[in-house]
């Protein structure tokens, strides 16, 4: 599952979640209690571009590859783990839909080569 923060356009902004093909749009009033709208893109995303890309440190990430390298290689590997660990790119871009709506959103390199893929 992949996080795709929505920050304006026809959509309702806050964290989306992204699997197999579908984004599930955040909670608005009046979604009742199912947890957000579902859109599956297969077919209704016409066109995906970069608005801008950043290098981001993944908190997580860091954790997770300080830890394993500080079981394996000590106090370096620590923090061999902490630095390396946690880069990746975040991925600002401008979706358009087939039926004309929009979305300025934010995710990471790899989800957002999955919603390219899904316009080729």
């Amino acid at each position: 599952m992949s996080t795709i923060t929505i920050h304006a356009g026809d959509f309702p902004k806050g964290r989306a979640t992204f699997v197999f093909g579908v984004i599930t749009l955040p909670w608005q009033p009046g979604d009742g209690f199912s947890s957000g709208k579902t859109i599956p893109l297969t077919g209704a995303l016409k066109s995906i571009e970069v608005a801008s890309e950043e290098s981001a440190a993944r908190v997580g990430g860091a954790l997770g590859w300080g830890a394993a390298g500080a079981v394996v290689f000590g106090p370096v590997g620590l923090l061999a783990g902490l630095i390396l660990g946690g880069k990746g790119k975040d991925v600002t871009f401008v979706a358009l839909f087939e039926d004309g709506r929009k979305m300025l959103a934010t995710t990471d390199s790899k989800t957002y080569t999955k919603l390219q893929a899904i316009t080729f």
